[in-house]
């Protein structure tokens, strides 16, 4: 890696770190650049502002949200005969990925945006939009696949059985935060996989 990049996530890495810790606005660009090591004039190379800085934490943030997704449902997939089946895998994978993590997961960035979105242009705030519509669409598609097969028991817009995946991960890690107990995510996304197995699974007659 060239050294200007590896400036740039390092500049993005302690960026990260201080946001989850305490929110964008009470980050500066003072202790960033104190803390990588590098002058203000090298910090305004690799963004021109604190909006800047914003959109790239958040583009980065859904690279690596999607990637996880992606490794955790393929290999759901592998493992599942039927749509339900992976779902119900994925979930339960991401619960264990979740409470094996020392200290619990550090936050959600694109969370943390959203509860400070005056603070940033037009761009950033778009750029967030579309990181929530991304996993509407992304879980909405598996619902899909899922209804297809299998009755429903309670009639529910799959947009708002897509989004309750997110409100249940994101509720999960502020309930983890505030209460200081790392196993909370975990939990909830194991209560969101038992409700979503009652909600697809043809009731005995």
């Amino acid at each position: 890696m060239a050294r200007g990049s590896q400036t740039r996530t390092r500049i993005l890495d302690v960026a990260q770190d201080a946001v989850l810790a305490k929110g964008f606005d009470a980050t500066s660009i003072e202790e960033i650049v104190a803390s990588v090591g590098i002058t203000k004039g090298g910090f305004f190379y690799h963004f021109q502002d604190k909006n800047a800085l914003a959109l790239a934490l958040i583009e980065r943030h859904i690279a690596v949200e999607d990637e996880l997704f992606d490794t955790l449902f393929a290999r759901a997939r592998e493992l599942g005969e039927d749509p339900l089946t992976t779902m119900l895998i994925g979930l339960k994978l991401l619960a264990e990925l979740l409470d094996d993590m020392p200290g619990g997961h550090p936050g959600c960035l694109v969370a943390t945006a959203a509860y400070q979105d005056r603070l940033f242009d037009a761009q950033v705030r778009e750029a967030n939009r579309k990181a929530v519509l991304g996993w509407r669409t992304r879980f909405r598609a598996m619902f899909d696949d899922i209804a297809a097969t299998y009755p429903m028991q309670d009639e529910v817009d799959l947009d708002h059985l897509a989004d309750m995946v997110s409100a249940i991960i994101e509720g999960g890690l502020i309930m983890s935060r505030g209460l200081q107990d790392p196993a909370i995510t975990a939990q909830q996304i194991l209560l969101l996989r038992s409700f979503i197995k009652l909600q697809f699974t043809p009731r005995q007659q």
